[in-house]
């Protein structure tokens, strides 16, 4: 099985730019079937009110629970007073089964790290360059499974990118998603250094070609093992710890994981 970590979803309001605007899933998922990719992670674009935006997940993961996965999206700042009554309703009404964090919003903060503790999700965390406090996360949280989108910044930064590299080879609760990642070199240090344990396959969809982006992932050459780590294991492991699966479709998606991961 092939699980693609890292692809956007729904629409928004800001309307700037796609990011903010609309995520169509059609072509994508021509795309992803044509690489062999059968579950996908979504995410909501940026917009004025993340609940809303779950909420669209939610309802689209609902159309094919077999095919897609949820995860949650919070403003830190803006959402401060009210993340913890957010991921509730996401895990327990929702069924969604992670955070995700931009620091284009806000950077990440305690009562994000706690919600995702208590309910035992992962957060995939968009630094946008910014790596210098990223350590803390492993401090303080340590039970708790932190993915640094695009090896740490899509901008193509590549001191952050060495950062982030030295992060998850150090600490056993960080990991990072190679969605976009351009400078290949780094994305082979990753592999060596880290391991193929601590990295996970996105694609950034649906405005990355995911054929293109699992194609970096084989032309590491890893094991069969190893790509399987990559592909999808790792993302599998991080998205069964999720504590409450009281949601029928999170209970339909927890069996489905159980028969493919065996």
């Amino acid at each position: 099985m092939i699980l693609d970590f890292h692809v956007h979803a729904g629409e928004g309001d800001g309307m700037t730019g796609p990011w903010d605007t609309r995520a169509p899933l059609d072509a994508y998922a021509q795309r992803a079937q044509a690489a062999g990719i059968t579950r996908s992670v979504l995410l909501p674009v940026f917009q004025s009110d993340y609940v809303r935006g779950n909420r669209e997940i939610a309802a689209i993961v609902r159309t094919n629970p077999r095919r897609w996965i949820g995860f949650a999206m919070v403003h830190a700042e803006r959402d401060r007073d009210r993340v913890h009554r957010m991921i509730e309703e996401a895990v327990l009404r929702l069924g969604l089964r992670g955070i995700k964090i931009h620091r284009h919003d806000a950077r990440i903060h305690r009562q994000v790290c706690d919600a995702a503790r208590h309910w035992r999700l992962p957060v995939l965390y968009d630094p946008g360059g910014e790596t210098g406090a990223l350590s803390l996360l492993a401090q303080t949280h340590p039970d708790v499974a932190f993915v640094f989108a695009h090896l740490g910044s899509f901008a193509d930064d590549w001191a952050a990118q060495r950062q982030v590299i030295d992060l998850i080879a150090r600490h056993p609760n960080l990991f990072a998603d190679t969605a976009g990642v351009r400078r290949f070199d780094l994305l082979e240090e990753a592999f060596v250094r880290a391991g193929p344990g601590k990295l996970l396959f996105g694609s950034d969809g649906p405005w990355l070609h995911p054929g293109l982006e699992l194609a970096k992932i084989r032309a590491l050459r890893p094991t069969p093992a190893e790509f399987a780590d990559i592909a999808g294991g790792n993302a599998i492991r991080l998205i069964k710890r999720v504590r409450v699966q009281v949601d029928p479709v999170a209970s339909l998606f927890n069996s489905l994981l159980s028969r493919t991961h065996h």
